[in-house]
């Protein structure tokens, strides 16, 4: 093996030996060892140019006791850390939460997955957080019985548990009042307590929530939730037979999507639950006829809940049975195309300049057109939007630094929870929930078990075999500044 000398910078390393039996790459490694200049930063000169990794030393020529330069930069020293290293197990658990970037599980209390998904999907909204910690207010409202209320407590301090866990919490007292509530949740068969319909837990605690936080003086302050979930609709009844028309107003916590042979899509399945049929009886024929319902949203909320009508009434099972048809959905939802012209007014500039936003993020030009509606028309609204705003329309602060007033609902809507049923029957199976953290990332909520999940893998779970699918997804609002 030739001896040879290497200089590098103002250093002379003598006597360093190549086995010529291995590649260059090997005798780049001793030099990494003597200099700290990584092999793929080494240059060094030898008879025909740079000593390449996989070159044939035989070929080189290298003599015994001859001179290479090298060039190259070596990587830094490292540093001791200033403070020893913490592990997250010795952190207190409310530090232990933002390490791991998700909340606690829940204890399953015997066929309680139901509830535990339900919580999990609601406990993900920090703005029913916030709500909640408020209550009760100063003057209780008469019209909240003792049940709601003591069901009102519970769902705040189960969700106050969750932030500050990193264990599983059972939520045997929310379990308790949500049983003296709602008595169906308390079943028994063959004195075990029965498996209940998500849906059902889920709207039947946001409807005690609706009228616990309901504002005593709601002239002043706006319902907190039909300000986050609710949807106002506004319908349009015809009778062909008889030719007469009403309008009717109504107000709803969920969308539905029906599914069909012809339903593959959620826009889809929401343009056939907005229609529907209903016999009820005619001033102008003088008995029962049929009317069709043509329903539009007039007023969003900034949490869109959406339930796959999945499960049906059997006659000959005497059971829920399930729809297993495979119905996608999007990671990002535009509801455009279901609203009333008024609220499709309202919503173009806001979606005019959030449009124009996210080109500028994007580096394009911004567009001068919107849909239903004429330049002149955008132009002058978005000159008072922005003289509202008192600024520069390309300098919007941070959305979440905004006064909620001061915020404009767009019509687009991004995933953020999924609640989804393995099984057969509404009242048997598995019910689990897949909620977006605050990080971005996804956790699978089983029960006590939380997974870390891709987003890819979420819009899989929209059904077509006995594998999780989707039965209520829950999407929140894309707001800009105004």
């Amino acid at each position: 093996m030739p001896t040879v000398s290497v200089k590098w910078q103002k250093e002379l390393f003598s006597n360093v030996e190549i086995d010529t039996s291995q590649s260059p790459y090997v005798f780049k490694c001793q030099l990494y060892d003597l200099t700290g200049v990584p092999p793929e930063r080494q240059k060094i000169m030898v008879k025909g140019g740079l000593l390449k990794d996989d070159a044939d030393w035989s070929k080189l020529g290298v003599k015994e006791g001859q001179k290479l330069m090298m060039m190259g930069t070596a990587d830094e020293i490292v540093k001791a850390p200033e403070k020893g290293p913490v592990f997250a197990e010795d952190m207190p658990e409310e530090e232990q939460v933002i390490h791991m970037g998700h909340s606690a599980g829940l204890f399953n209390l015997g066929n309680t997955c139901y509830m535990n998904s339900t919580v999990q999907c609601l406990h993900s909204v920090p703005e029913l957080k916030s709500a909640l910690i408020k209550y009760p207010p100063p003057v209780r409202s008469n019209e909240v019985d003792q049940t709601s209320h003591l069901l009102t407590v519970a769902t705040r301090d189960l969700f106050n548990d969750l932030d500050k866990n990193v264990k599983p919490v059972a939520p045997m007292r929310f379990l308790t009042e949500l049983r003296k509530k709602y008595p169906q949740f308390a079943q028994l068969q063959n004195g075990v307590y029965m498996q209940q319909d998500a849906e059902e837990c889920w709207t039947q605690l946001i409807y005690t929530l609706s009228q616990s936080l309901k504002s005593p003086s709601s002239s002043e302050a706006p319902d907190a939730m039909k300000r986050l979930f609710g949807i106002d609709l506004v319908s349009r009844v015809h009778c062909p037979e008889s030719g007469e028309e009403s309008a009717e107003t109504e107000s709803v916590y969920s969308l539905k999507c029906h599914i069909s042979q012809e339903v593959n899509h959620l826009h889809e399945g929401l343009k056939h639950g907005l229609k529907s049929e209903l016999e009820k009886a005619s001033p102008s024929l003088g008995r029962s006829a049929l009317y069709l319902k043509d329903s539009r949203i007039n007023d969003l909320p900034r949490y869109l809940t959406i339930q796959f009508v999945r499960f049906f009434w059997k006659r000959e099972s005497n059971q829920k049975a399930k729809i297993l048809r495979k119905v996608d959905y999007p990671l990002e939802l535009d509801v455009y195309d279901f609203c009333s012209e008024d609220l499709r007014k309202r919503l173009e500039v806001p979606r005019r300049i959030l449009r124009d936003e996210e080109g500028k993020k994007l580096g394009l030009k911004t567009s001068d057109k919107n849909s239903g509606s004429t330049d002149d028309d955008v132009k002058m609204a978005e000159a008072e939007a922005s003289s509202n705003r008192s600024g520069d329309s390309s300098k919007c602060e941070p959305v979440e630094d905004v006064p909620e007033k001061e915020k404009a609902l767009t019509g687009i809507y991004d995933l953020v929870a999924v609640l989804t049923h393995k099984g057969r029957s509404a009242d048997s199976g598995h019910y689990v929930a897949w909620v977006k953290q605050e990080n971005g990332k996804w956790i699978q909520f089983d029960d006590d078990n939380p997974i870390p999940q891709r987003e890819d893998d979420i819009t899989r779970l929209s059904g077509g075999g006995d594998w999780h699918m989707a039965y209520i997804c829950m999407y929140k609002a894309r707001v800009i500044p105004m």
